[in-house]
């Protein structure tokens, strides 16, 4: 069964309750004043059932929203979510300042199909009925909802009475035929219900009623909501009243939720698939003003509504300082409250005081990147605003340069789902715009990039230190700045091109090792044979260096060298050992085993002929290597 919404629209007054009421028999004014003054307050809901022309069930919901200007915000919360119009206009009044506000909204927020409905019709005789229907066509050919894409001729015109049921029956078979052009929505998305109302029923606890305006939600799922980030369970659920095991896309649903309480929730905020998305409260965005509005400055602050959150935003303009009458551009909204949004999503401006409506706009990135430069961002903007889902993708892993983005921060980003984006990528990737580096999505030229940056690095590592074998991996991952998983990959890479080598934890150019003068290799052999004679009573590093023919800092190079080699080991911040020797004693040690599993300072020098000098840091050594384990004054020998 289809399911769509349908919203009203139209000025205080105009009949639009009394024609939901006429169509569904439900009164969709609930609030005690609101019956008491007559007029519509805040949004009501009803339902209705009928059959498209092919015969097929449609499943209607009904938003009916107030029409007097004091409530235009809660008429705001209504209609988001909303696939056609009803715009009501009162056959003895004609098109008046709310018609006209109320039509603007929804062309602000893209909604591309409805049906006038000339209400009140009992009221005139046929020649006012015939002027009042001029009147409007001739205003919807002008503004159509579809910006342009229709005539106005196919914006069906209906007159009715709620009063008399003249007309009720031509307006069901056009909304039966207006229904059955809305694209169904897909259930498979990632679940969004804005909150429209909260309220505690007896006997059940904390319900929440909205549009779900994508996926589907079912019983026992656990919820999050945003923002906030409280986690909460579907105990129960109702589609139109109905109790239901899921709703989904288009159905007015109403939440029964456990784990929390009415005073934790409000309208606005939204439930979603846990661990998924994140709030934002910065938007770039595309935003358009109506022809009536008076110029957008930059840094202006406006109210904002999007689904049924509102808040204040701050206006900041990319590539002008003030925006026209009827103008579009590119901009950043930052919020004064953090919400879910996503790309695509169409909001309202309104001015700030006095408060009218004046324009929209689509959201086109809800994780703008920070200290970004206005007019690369600007021209990311437009990539996102004029490309297809392929190249969307691609412009957003581009963005990320090498640093690559992983699949699930692609979903929050985004909105769709990983099966949606794997589908949209499959192309990219067989043509190599974009690479797979484990979980994440890298643009092919940027790791290019890095590779040649990477190979220079080692080569002007080479340059600057003859004298050493390679530079250090982590060494060279800071200096390329690259995260663990694409230094990783793109060493491999070069290692499978043969454009360096990786001898343990050091990276070089291939056939690159260490190129000496005569002076250095005698300096390299002298500094390892005095350590290899001294065996554990070594001398101090600085003496053995000073007898040496090359200068200091060469000196220092060859000892480093000789650390990497292994050839030397470094023990303590003084004293440096030569392997062949730790070697032995590690043989010692596992001899002295066989005598006594225990050994204490006394007794270790003893057996290696060493002072305390060096016994206590050999001994720290042997704890470090585990050889040995220090049990208090005593090593057990491992």
């Amino acid at each position: 069964m289809k399911s769509v919404i349908v919203g009203t629209a139209g000025h205080i007054d105009h009949g639009k309750t009394a024609l939901v009421k006429a169509l569904t028999g439900i009164d969709a004014d609930r609030l005690e004043e609101e019956k008491r003054r007559g007029i519509t307050i805040d949004i009501g809901f009803a339902h209705l059932e009928l059959l498209a022309p092919g015969g097929d069930v449609l499943r209607l919901g009904f938003v009916d929203v107030p029409g007097h200007e004091r409530f235009v915000r809660n008429m705001l919360a209504g209609v988001g979510g909303i696939d056609l119009v009803l715009l009501v206009i009162a056959a003895d009044e004609g098109i008046k300042p709310q018609t006209r506000e109320h039509f603007d909204i929804c062309r602000m927020l893209s909604v591309r199909r409805g049906i006038a409905v000339l209400t009140k019709s009992d009221l005139v005789d046929r020649d006012t009925l015939e002027v009042v229907r001029l009147e409007v066509e001739d205003y919807l050919r002008g503004s159509s909802l579809d910006s342009g894409n229709r005539d106005s001729a196919s914006f069906a015109t209906v007159a009715v009475s709620s009063l008399t049921a003249a007309g009720l029956d031509e307006l069901k078979r056009a909304l039966a035929k207006a229904a059955s052009e809305v694209p169904a929505k897909d259930s498979s998305a990632l679940a969004r219900l804005p909150i429209d109302r909260v309220f505690t029923m007896k006997g059940f606890g904390t319900v929440v009623t909205g549009t779900l305006i994508s996926g589907a939600i079912r019983k026992d799922e656990e919820l999050e909501v945003f923002p906030g980030g409280k986690l909460v369970r579907v105990r129960g659920l109702q589609v139109h009243g109905q109790a239901a095991e899921q709703a989904v896309a288009g159905q007015r649903t109403a939440l029964n939720l456990a784990s929390v309480s009415t005073e934790e929730l409000a309208r606005g905020m939204t439930l979603a698939p846990t661990a998924t998305f994140q709030s934002t409260s910065r938007l770039d965005v595309k935003l358009s003003l109506l022809p009536s509005a008076k110029p957008l400055k930059d840094r202006a602050r406006l109210h904002f509504h999007c689904y049924t959150m509102e808040t204040i935003a701050d206006v900041l303009l990319y590539g002008k300082k003030q925006l026209g009458a009827g103008e579009a551009g590119y901009a950043q909204l930052r919020l004064a409250e953090p919400a879910l949004l996503l790309p695509g999503d169409r909001f309202i401006l309104r001015q700030f005081s006095p408060v009218a409506t004046i324009g929209g706009g689509v959201v086109l990135d809800a994780m703008p990147l920070p200290r970004t430069k206005k007019e690369i961002r600007q021209s990311f903007l437009k990539a996102l605003d004029d490309g297809d889902p392929q190249s969307i993708l691609r412009t957003r892993i581009a963005r990320r340069h090498h640093d690559g983005l992983p699949l699930s921060r692609l979903v929050a980003e985004t909105g769709w789902t990983r099966q949606v984006l794997e589908h949209h990528l499959a192309e990219a990737a067989r043509q190599r715009h974009v690479l797979r580096i484990g979980d994440l999505l890298a643009d092919a030229p940027a790791i290019e990039g890095l590779k040649l940056f990477l190979a220079s690095t080692v080569e002007d590592f080479h340059q600057r230190n003859p004298l050493v074998a390679g530079i250090g991996k982590e060494a060279l991952r800071e200096a390329v700045k690259a995260s663990p998983e694409v230094f990783s990959a793109v060493v491999q890479s070069l290692v499978n091109e043969k454009k360096i080598e990786v001898a343990g934890e050091l990276v070089r150019l291939p056939g690159r090792g260490v190129v000496m003068k005569d002076e250095e290799s005698e300096a390299k052999k002298t500094i390892e044979t005095a350590f290899a004679s001294a065996g554990l009573k070594v001398p101090a590093i600085k003496d053995v260096l000073a007898g040496l023919k090359v200068d200091k800092s060469r000196a220092q190079k060859i000892v480093t060298l000789l650390l990497r080699e292994k050839l030397l080991i470094k023990i303590s911040e003084e004293l440096v050992f030569h392997h062949s020797a730790l070697e032995r004693l590690r043989r010692e040690m596992a001899s002295y085993k066989m005598k006594s599993p225990k050994i204490d300072v006394t007794r270790f020098k003893e057996l290696t002929g060493v002072s305390r000098k060096y016994a206590i840091p050999l001994l720290e050594y042997l704890d470090r290597e585990r050889v040995t384990r220090r049990v208090g004054d005593e090593r057990v020998i491992l």
